[in-house]
């Protein structure tokens, strides 16, 4: 019998797949555990519309990732630290504050996991700083660390 399968299931399948199975098994374990349904041409043609859907989606989401990635890559942020003598640093600029600045100077909410900061910031000057906005954007935004 064939299947569609609504969920994973373990070493037969991922969700969406069309498997064929043993009746048993599909009356007895899947169908009951609805973790599938029967291969209906009316199933079948409501997979195909639910993919094209959840394609679409993506590709809707890609497209405004990459518009906020060229937008954010023409702004730029400051961000201060206190200094001492011979202008030594106290403290860092982490992905944290970057966030709250990029918040209160751009409006835009910035999560602080995403943004790419090998260390944190503890010289003074302009870096360029990643932002992983999709998994197939990177954009960058420029941060001014500057005396406080």
């Amino acid at each position: 019998m064939k299947v569609i399968l609504i969920e994973d299931v373990k070493s037969l399948g991922k969700k969406g797949e069309t498997v064929n199975v043993s009746d048993g098994y599909a009356r007895n374990a899947l169908f009951p555990k609805k973790l599938a349904l029967e291969a209906t041409p009316q199933n079948i043609n409501d997979l195909k519309l639910q993919k094209a859907h959840a394609d679409k989606v993506a590709q809707k989401a890609l497209e405004d990732a990459k518009a906020f990635a060229a937008e954010i890559a023409t702004k730029e942020i400051q961000v201060a630290i206190k200094v001492g003598e011979g202008g030594r640093a106290f403290g860092s600029v982490s992905s944290k504050e970057i966030s709250e600045a990029a918040k209160a100077q751009l409006g835009y909410t910035l999560d602080k996991k995403k943004i790419l900061l090998p260390n944190p910031l503890k010289a003074l000057g302009t870096t360029t700083v990643g932002i992983k906005l999709h998994p197939k954007v990177t954009a960058e935004l420029k941060v001014i660390v500057k005396e406080a």
